[in-house]
């Protein structure tokens, strides 16, 4: 119980290792900023040489762990459990993907946050003693969501300015009790905020008030300023969003627009790459974190970073309902060690 800190967070006694972090992505993802920082990248057809956009998302899951597995230096029967999760209903891209690993799963919904919630329940798993090796995976497939959320890429729809391209990938973390030169210190947990919004092709300001939201609550419970961190990271906001976060934190006493950095648009070249507002999924924020971010907190060039990927929780029956967009951000803190 003396793990708990404030409102609702989690400052971990003992300190939970990433021991490997692994990135697989598609070709647009490749030719974008981040390209050379992924460990593999697909062709142009998206499909990864299977026969639909969910089987080609459940391979990436299944790639990015198998990938994780090696680097950890660890065999995959070794793994005491996988907290998995993705966009699709009832989560089968996490399904078919892994269950060939023959390991305890627990698969999760939190939408574009995931990674956040699997690394937080990953670390929590660890630092309790209940397996000496966890991994966290999540995955998204730009084709797989637009036909599950929105059009069928044959239909041409027309996109505004303040939609988001969902990135195609999958990124996986293997957490221990020791190695590795990155760790997590602590959690902060979202809630889930709804500020009424019910425009889906703007999620970044559907996510926004959630981001600062636990944003605002890790500075509260662990005492901290913005400048603690060299970077306060969310994962998919976009463009659009950003800008709502950093008015929504200034009306609660705190500027972040030094240290923020917010995956949707590292990942992608807005001038060139016609993605409008930014990157979001799943994905985003995972394969950047794998690809981007961790290596620059092993590195040391980043001693400690809050990582908030963001989530909207809507599906096709709330929305076609007449349902609000609800928000979730869930808070990892990374530190170097």
């Amino acid at each position: 119980m003396e793990q708990m800190i404030g409102k609702q967070s989690i400052q971990f006694e003992r300190a939970v290792h990433i021991l490997s972090a692994a990135s697989i992505v598609g070709k647009k993802e490749g030719d974008g900023p981040l390209g050379k920082c992924f460990d593999r990248i697909g062709e142009a057809d998206g499909l990864f040489g299977r026969k639909s956009w969910e089987e080609a998302e459940s391979f990436l899951q299944k790639e990015a762990v198998s990938m994780a597995i090696e680097k950890a230096g660890i065999e995959k029967w070794q793994l005491r459990m996988i907290f998995a999760g993705d966009l699709l209903a009832q989560t089968i891209v996490s399904s078919f993907g892994i269950m060939g690993f023959h390991t305890p799963v627990y698969g999760l919904y939190g939408a574009c946050s995931t990674m956040g919630e699997g690394l937080s329940l990953a670390s929590m798993a660890v630092a309790g003693g209940y397996g000496e090796y966890v991994a966290a995976v999540t995955s998204s497939h730009f084709a797989s969501a637009e036909k599950e959320f929105r059009f069928p890429l044959g239909y041409g729809s027309q996109r505004p300015l303040s939609a988001t391209w969902t990135v195609t990938g999958s990124g996986a973390c293997i957490l221990g009790t020791k190695g590795g030169k990155a760790r997590i210190t602590g959690i902060t947990t979202g809630k889930i905020v709804d500020f009424g919004l019910k425009d889906s092709m703007n999620m970044g300001a559907c996510m926004a008030p959630a981001a600062c939201d636990s944003i605002y609550q890790n500075l509260m419970d662990f005492n901290r300023l913005p400048e603690d961190y060299d970077r306060i990271i969310t994962g998919d906001l976009g463009q659009v969003g950003q800008r709502i976060l950093f008015d929504l934190l200034k009306e609660k006493g705190f500027d972040i627009e030094k240290q923020h950095m917010d995956c949707g648009i590292e990942i992608f070249d807005a001038d060139t790459q016609d993605t409008h507002a930014g990157g979001s999924g799943c994905g985003c924020a995972a394969v950047t974190l794998a690809g981007y971010i961790l290596p620059k907190v092993e590195k040391g060039e980043w001693k400690r970073v809050l990582f908030v990927p963001t989530g909207a929780l809507l599906s096709k029956v709330s929305y076609n309902e007449g349902k609000s967009v609800p928000g979730i951000a869930q808070a990892v803190v990374i530190e170097h060690c």
